[in-house]
């Protein structure tokens, strides 16, 4: 595809978006029958962000950030910038310079498939950044790339448009076509553990509230005392 900048994105509606913001990655995941989470080396660079909003993608050569650039300058209030490479990279392709740009226009946050630097700095920043690597080394400004194009980051694919979710466990992209039905799901199972929290908190055990005692003894599993 030749290198370009789609401006527009189809966003998500967002009553969803609100209403998955009100739930955890692991929930989420949980909701989507396990489904849509970034590999694990995707990792927030500083602990307690949680964040929730449509991606606008960034794909970059390895090496350069020119497409970053390019990528905040259609970014709107709200929007996680998902910046990922051609291959493999290490470097520190966002550094506080662009994540202060980043910040000034409302973005939500930021996911690099890459590295970011500066790390001292982004973190009294206070932007939320998940990034697969840390590093000083720089990049250059000198090849097209594109914004707003499907991309797979750590593992899952992305489109523009769709829904990220990011706290201390992880990044996950609920489709924005079955976001209203995730969120429905993950009310349920968050309603499902409240009720179940309260009867730990009686101090009933996991054991017996899912039925995993007898499970155990039909496997033939006993409760013995070595002699």
């Amino acid at each position: 595809m030749k290198p370009c900048v789609i401006p527009t994105i189809e966003r998500p509606d967002p009553a969803a978006v609100q209403a998955l913001a009100g739930h955890g990655v692991a929930t989420v995941h949980e909701a989507m029958g396990r489904q849509g989470l970034l590999d694990v080396a995707m990792r927030p660079i500083k602990e307690g962000w949680s964040i929730c909003g449509p991606p606008v993608t960034s794909l970059n050569h390895v090496g350069d950030n020119l497409m970053i650039h390019a990528a905040l300058d259609v970014c709107q209030p709200g929007d996680v910038l998902v910046i990922t490479t051609t291959a493999p990279t290490t470097c520190g392709m966002v550094g506080e310079l662009l994540a202060r740009q980043a910040k000034v226009r409302g973005v939500a946050g930021i996911i690099i498939e890459g590295g970011v630097r500066d790390v001292a700095d982004l973190r009294r920043l206070d932007l939320p950044i998940w990034s697969t690597a840390i590093s000083a080394a720089g990049t250059v400004k000198a090849t097209p790339g594109w914004v707003n194009v499907p991309v797979v980051c750590c593992g899952v694919h992305i489109r523009p448009g769709d829904i990220v979710v990011a706290d201390d466990d992880g990044v996950v992209v609920v489709p924005r076509e079955t976001a209203a039905q995730v969120a429905e799901a993950a009310a349920a199972r968050t309603a499902r553990e409240e009720v179940t929290r309260g009867k730990i908190m009686a101090g009933e055990l996991s054991l017996d509230l899912h039925g995993l005692r007898q499970y155990l003894a039909d496997k033939g599993v006993t409760w013995t005392t070595p002699k």
